[in-house]
């Protein structure tokens, strides 16, 4: 029965499926309109991709898609804008997981760098002001000469309906038949230094991460928003960082907070 049902079904998708046309423009395009759909096939939501320069810290190209998903044109995300839409209970564990990657990568000879892909997730703010989960994947994009890692290619999936809460995952994905690694354990890599930022300036970097301008860190603090400009001012002065983005990732690395 189920044998026969098989055949009624293939005669079927013979009579009415175009890609049986013998037209070779015909085949063409449905070949390519299947190939954009399996895009979306195997992606569990809405998602942008990105090419990131690492020597650089700073996004080569950033897909238009990405204002589907938080809301924001892609010329707003800067690396800065990038680390200020973090949750603040996931931006420790995502620079940690950044370590663990790093060093994972450097334990690759230069061919098997391509043949992974660096998996976990994280909530990010949107535009909106909501949070959502996003699946973050990457893969080594291009190298230099001794097989340090030059640029990644990365794609940021929205699976805020699939998961919510519940701890980040980091997982290295082998190709070609190199081994998976699954849940890696994410270590602290904190550096104890010397005190760098003041009991203010602690206080005004973590209302940073907690995503407040400086016109609501002067309200929550009760002081003037020119004290607050200055102070992040200071803080990027003195730290040698570029931006808030980096002040953050150092701040948490290097225990300054």
């Amino acid at each position: 029965m189920a044998s026969e049902s098989l055949e009624i079904a293939k005669k079927f998708w013979e009579e009415y499926s175009p890609l049986h046309s013998t037209d070779p423009y015909t085949r063409h395009r449905l070949a390519q309109e299947l190939s954009n759909r399996l895009v979306h096939i195997f992606h569990p939501g809405d998602f942008y991709y990105f090419v990131f320069n690492i020597s650089m810290a700073s996004f080569d190209y950033l897909s238009p898609s990405v204002e589907q998903v938080l809301g924001y044109k892609r010329e707003e995300m800067t690396t800065d804008a990038f680390f200020d839409l973090f949750h603040p209970d996931d931006l420790k564990t995502y620079v940690n997981s950044e370590y663990e990657s790093g060093k994972f990568l450097r334990s690759l000879s230069k061919d098997r760098l391509f043949k992974y892909k660096l998996r976990t997730d994280f909530r990010m703010r949107k535009k909106d002001g909501q949070y959502t989960r996003i699946l973050h994947q990457t893969m080594v994009f291009d190298t230099n000469e001794e097989g340090a890692v030059l640029r990644s290619f990365g794609v940021h999936t929205d699976i805020g309906y699939l998961k919510m809460d519940g701890k980040s995952i980091l997982s290295f994905i082998g190709f070609d038949g190199e081994p998976s690694y699954f849940d890696v354990k994410v270590g602290e890599h904190l550096i104890p230094m010397k005190e760098m930022l003041s009991t203010r300036e602690k206080e005004i970097l973590l209302l940073i991460m907690d995503g407040l301008h400086n016109k609501g860190i002067a309200a929550k603090l009760h002081i003037s928003k020119e004290t607050v400009d200055k102070h992040r001012k200071n803080m990027l002065a003195k730290t040698g960082c570029k931006n808030s983005g980096e002040l953050i990732t150092r701040a948490i690395k290097n225990g300054w907070i």
